[in-house]
């Protein structure tokens, strides 16, 4: 399991932990933390097309996030060099 977590939380090197990848996971989470609090209480009323939607902008938003930071990973092509 925690070679499982490893992989998912680090770079490609799978040494140095990646902060997009945690802030990712975390905000997956916490939406669905709040989502099932916010319906589960009568809060709100359980609209799957919304619910959808926003989840799908979260998984769009890391994705674009991690595509847009690739080029800084260890052992990218085209990464610059550290001091």
């Amino acid at each position: 399991m925690q070679k499982f977590f490893r992989h998912l939380f680090t770079s490609s090197d799978n040494k140095t932990y990646d902060l997009g990848c945690i802030l990712w996971a975390q905000m997956g989470i916490a939406f669905v933390a709040v989502s099932g609090w916010a319906y589960g209480s009568g809060h709100a009323s359980f609209d799957p097309v919304a619910w959808g939607g926003g989840a799908a902008a979260i998984l769009a938003g890391g994705a674009g996030g991690l595509k847009l930071k690739q080029s800084t990973e260890p052992g990218a092509s085209n990464a610059v060099p550290s001091s």
